[in-house]
């Protein structure tokens, strides 16, 4: 018996070693023919998440306001060996956002994935100066794109919807008042979202992001005297990467995180995150 057991051993050590392969196989490619819309996603935060989720297995439909954007990010994903297609796309106009969802239906049969990443730019202001483009584009036009593609969902049996917030929902950058409202307001749309679409298999979620060294955020990093502050209130005392926030957005949309709705993963460095 002794014997035996000696000789069973690397027969047992072998089929560990195929279930490893396998399993890195199986999550080499997370996303695999998967469809994925990413909103404003040709720049910053929203084409690193296009390029993980791309790099990950899935087919992108990127999206942009300017075709010369679109362009130029699908360009350099295809040099990649990356699945990416582009479409322009306003998302608070109807005509637009159905394009865009219709693109991705005509090309790949359907879609999976809704990263929900466009914004206005930010301007520094108070509550006093908000003006409707702001609400309709931060906060409408997000509730209205996910709206639209819910049907298609459906038809594949269930989805994932990312939504893209900021820290600034927690805790308000000083002088930003609209943003940070607008994004505050993304967190109790996840909520509400995740509740009533979970009988429909489509789980919903949120990334805040915190300092991400983007165009979109350069008022904020440009003067030093700001970000010195802003990185004050950081455990991780440096301006963080849109790569930083790419991989979460591709974890929550994969099926290692099928268990994982209507919550917000800060991405921000240790920043106070708490309403």
């Amino acid at each position: 018996m002794q014997k035996a057991g000696l000789l069973l051993r690397p027969c047992a050590r072998t089929w560990k070693s195929v279930r490893m392969a396998s399993s890195a196989v199986a999550r080499r490619n997370p996303l695999e023919n998967k469809v994925a819309l990413v909103t404003a996603s040709t720049d910053g935060i929203g084409f690193a998440i296009a390029r993980r989720l791309a790099q990950d297995g899935a087919h992108v439909v990127v999206s942009s306001r300017k075709q010369q954007n679109v362009d130029r990010a699908v360009a350099t994903l295809h040099r990649e060996g990356l699945s990416v297609t582009g479409t322009v796309c306003h998302v608070g106009k109807g005509e637009d956002r159905e394009r865009l969802v219709a693109t991705a239906v005509n090309l790949h049969g359907g879609v999976d994935i809704l990263v929900s990443n466009a914004a206005v730019m930010p301007f520094f202001g108070n509550l006093m100066d908000v003006t409707e483009e702001i609400l309709d584009i931060n906060v409408k036009a997000t509730a209205l794109i996910t709206k639209a593609v819910v049907p298609e969902m459906e038809k594949r049996g269930g989805g994932s919807v990312v939504i893209v917030a900021s820290v600034g929902a927690y805790r308000p950058f000083p002088g930003l008042g609209p943003y940070n409202v607008g994004k505050t307001a993304l967190l109790g749309l996840t909520k509400n979202l995740a509740v009533e679409l979970a009988q429909r298999n489509i789980r919903v979620n949120c990334l805040a992001p915190g300092l991400i060294k983007t165009s979109f955020s350069r008022m904020l990093w440009d003067d030093q005297e700001r970000l010195e502050s802003l990185k004050a209130t950081m455990q991780i005392k440096r301006i963080g990467k849109p790569e930083d926030c790419a991989g979460i957005v591709s974890f929550l949309c994969s099926e290692d995180a099928s268990y994982i709705t209507g919550e917000t993963v800060v991405v921000a460095g240790g920043m106070p995150s708490r309403l």
